[in-house]
């Protein structure tokens, strides 16, 4: 389903706090689907996999090379280097919290986790293999990956099916809860401060949260699968959109090829933004403040005093959620033979 987007009003101010039924803390797990419940064994097998850079073309790309948790869970690049130094034309979105989406990637091209966790092993640009079989037979040919494809899944599971599914548990434990945000919606009024608080009306009041809402800020709670795009830029008529170049990317129209799909993109989380710059589907903006006011002009056709856009930035700080200690995982080694020399 394609939305577009709304204004709305969804904040009232009541004694110097924002009253709203929609402002929701992030959960502390995940949901899985029914056929990939979340194990302790999937997720170490699906961290391998992750950190693993043998599964692209030139052995030096991995999903984490993109998707860095070891920081904000994407690569600080306006767009990502692959193979051979190729790069692309969109941002890598962050991975922390990427449980929480109803679709993956920016156009939403793929539905769950698992979906997506095949995409850039067979990209041209990304990990180069020329197709998902054929990294899976690297994984086959490292002896030490059965024993914890066993422990995962039982015997003969080494698919590539299996090993999405492994990512894709490992991916769902990446949640940052107990932000100042979480805490002050759960009663600790003292978690935010007070120029966060009126970061929380003016973006409430400003409209913001007719497209970020939700527990992850990326849209209201909907079924997996259905996704919540909104058009972007969606006011034209300015500076802003020559500058950064931001109808030039068509967005959901590359995948349906339908005219109404045309500058549409999956919302993004607002989760822990002040980790992830640069900013935007390609990464364009390289400033939190400078972002706010793009999005108030391209989005909602307004101009935010200087005032206003500090405290909606100080308020975005206060999403910024407690990262989980990531133990870096030794990786299977391969049997006397680099699987990356002919």
């Amino acid at each position: 389903m394609i939305r577009t987007l709304t204004t709305c009003l969804t904040a009232i101010i009541f004694a110097g706090h924002a009253v709203a039924a929609d402002w929701q803390a992030l959960p502390d797990t995940a949901l899985a689907p029914a056929d990939n419940p979340t194990t302790e064994a999937k997720v170490e097998l699906g961290k391998m996999l992750y950190m693993d850079p043998r599964f692209s073309s030139t052995g030096t790309v991995s999903c984490n090379s993109c998707h860095n948790i070891m920081e904000g869970g994407e690569d600080s690049r306006s767009v990502s280097m692959g193979v051979h130094g190729k790069t692309g034309s969109r941002n890598a979105p962050t991975v922390w919290n990427s449980a929480f989406h109803s679709v993956q990637f920016w156009d939403g091209r793929a539905v769950l986790l698992e979906d997506q966790a095949r995409g850039p092993v067979a990209n041209p640009v990304e990990m180069g293999m020329s197709d998902v079989e054929a990294a899976m037979e690297r994984v086959r040919a490292i002896p030490g990956y059965q024993p914890w494809f066993d422990q995962a899944f039982g015997k003969d599971s080494m698919t590539v099916e299996n090993a999405a599914k492994a990512v894709a548990a490992f991916e769902r434990t990446l949640i940052t809860p107990n932000s100042p945000f979480d805490r002050y919606v759960k009663g600790d009024k003292k978690a935010m401060t007070e120029q966060q608080v009126r970061g929380m009306n003016t973006f409430a009041a400003s409209g913001c949260t007719g497209c970020h809402s939700g527990a992850a800020f990326n849209g209201p709670e909907m079924k997996t699968g259905e996704g919540f795009y909104a058009k972007f830029p969606t006011f034209t008529d300015n500076a802003y959109v020559s500058r950064y170049k931001l109808a030039d990317d068509k967005g959901r129209h590359d995948v349906t090829g339908n005219a109404a799909d045309e500058n549409m993109f999956r919302v993004p989380t607002l989760r822990n933004i002040t980790d992830t710059a640069p900013y935007f589907h390609n990464g364009s903006v390289n400033d939190l403040h400078e972002a706010v006011r793009i999005m108030a002009k391209t989005q909602l056709n307004r101009e935010l005093g200087d005032k206003e856009v500090d405290d909606i930035v100080a308020f975005l700080a206060a999403l910024t959620g407690e990262y989980p200690t990531i133990v870096m995982p030794r990786l299977p080694a391969t049997a006397g033979r680099s699987l990356l020399i002919q």
